[in-house]
């Protein structure tokens, strides 16, 4: 049920706060060990957990709306929507929100997300697209206007610009990076794709920086570094996020670029514990800290978590990955795909369909299959070994055609995909 903002104070065995995908599946493994114990989830966003890679991919094919929803609520999990929480009291096992309510628990899970990076304008017509409310936005906007400015060239950008190109608008594109995706793919195949786009019809402004947004009868016009001046109905932003680890600081939890979390993703407090896209992680094969801003690490490190929370101490030891669709390219990857590691290209048609490794000292730490599906389990085994190979041994290791995809799966969209530029990666700085 939806909590009613009585003034008593609730008390719950398990209290989430953050109302994505990380919290729902962290919610579902504690229902399923306990099925008893009370769960209570508040959340900032006034709608119930959803998948996020639909706003940007299948929403604007021919998924339909409703089939976002992930159904919390039917574990008889208390959803406080369109509240925040403000602190937290380690010592009392108690949370307070914004409206003074407060809530008791025994174990608490961080699930807090992140934020969207802003530009420093005052542009109020911005949509820095990142929940369904924003979807709903764009989509209405597409129905009624034709001319989109894009700020951002790395993953919600360049989805949300192959989604409204597909729709017959006009779209323009604004980044600082040389190309496309830079942030994950070589240069030679980030500068591809940025032809791959031009020839779609996207108009690209690449190394130029956003310095002026000013909204006018015309509509709203975007002026660069470079001299450049021109005017949309609408803009989108799609600069990344940042981790709120606000609430967990104040606590006296340990944050770094994220909330620091053990093997059993535990925050330096006990039965405090952290996942999704603001937990900060060791993954055993790569040997670094990370945050991962992917559906399937949210999933996989939420269901982790709430076993742990539960009772069980499992390792979480999953290494995750991602993808993307553009236009009628799609890629899966998995690992640290920074492009400044050494790079082995394996091509069945250059820039067209291949299997792209980032290497350090000849071991793999990242595969891109691109326009290979279906092949992930295999990059990851072969991350997961730590073996070094010479640039030759990795030619053909993976096929480099695309395994069938099950169309009767019940989660076509599964695999993650909602941050963007220099957050595409593994951030291990």
């Amino acid at each position: 049920m939806v909590g009613t903002g009585e003034s008593t104070m609730a008390n719950y065995k398990y209290l989430i706060i953050g109302g994505g995908m990380a919290g729902d599946a962290a919610a579902k493994a504690i229902h399923e060990i306990d099925p008893d114990g009370s769960i209570g989830m508040i959340s900032r966003d006034g709608n119930p957990p959803y998948d996020r890679p639909p706003l940007s991919k299948g929403l604007w094919k021919d998924m339909d709306y409703d089939e976002i929803w992930r159904d919390t609520e039917e574990l008889g999990v208390d959803l406080h929507l369109s509240t925040s929480a403000t602190e937290i009291d380690p010592a009392q096992k108690v949370v307070r929100d914004e409206n003074g309510e407060e809530y008791a628990y025994e174990k608490l899970l961080l699930a807090t997300g992140g934020k969207p990076r802003r530009l420093k304008l005052d542009a109020e017509d911005i949509i820095y697209f990142r929940t369904a409310d924003d979807y709903l936005k764009l989509k209405e906007f597409a129905d009624q206007h034709e001319r989109f400015g894009i700020i951002g060239g790395g993953f919600i950008g360049s989805e949300i610009a192959a989604a409204l190109s597909m729709h017959g608008k006009k779209v323009t594109m604004f980044f600082l990076e040389k190309g496309l995706c830079a942030a994950i793919l070589p240069e030679s195949l980030s500068l591809h794709l940025n032809e791959f786009y031009t020839a779609k019809g996207v108009e690209l402004h690449p190394e130029e920086a956003v310095t002026g947004v000013e909204r006018s009868d015309e509509g709203i016009t975007i002026t660069t570094n470079a001299g450049t001046e021109l005017t949309f109905d609408v803009v989108v932003a799609g600069l990344g996020i940042i981790p709120d680890t606000g609430l967990a600081e104040a606590a006296g939890i340990d944050v770094d670029n994220g909330i620091l979390v053990n093997d059993h993703l535990e925050t330096s407090q006990a039965g405090i514990f952290s996942a999704g896209d603001v937990a900060r992680f060791t993954n055993p094969a790569l040997d670094v800290p990370m945050r991962f801003e992917h559906e399937d690490n949210a999933n996989e490190s939420g269901e982790a978590a709430g076993r742990n929370m539960a009772g069980e101490e499992s390792t979480y030891d999953h290494l995750p990955f991602f993808y993307s669709d553009l236009f009628d390219i799609g890629y899966e990857a998995i690992g640290d795909t920074n492009p400044a590691q050494e790079i082995v290209m394996d091509w069945l048609e250059e820039n067209e369909q291949g299997v792209i490794y980032y290497t350090t000292d000849h071991v793999v730490r990242g595969v891109l299959l691109w326009n290979v599906l279906g092949r992930v389990d295999e990059a990851r085994s072969i991350i997961n070994t730590g073996k070094a190979y010479e640039p030759g041994e990795l030619i053909d290791l993976i096929s480099k055609t695309s395994e069938p995809i099950d169309d009767t799966s019940e989660d076509d969209d599964e695999p993650p995909g909602e941050t963007e530029n220099d957050d595409w990666r593994i951030d291990h700085f």
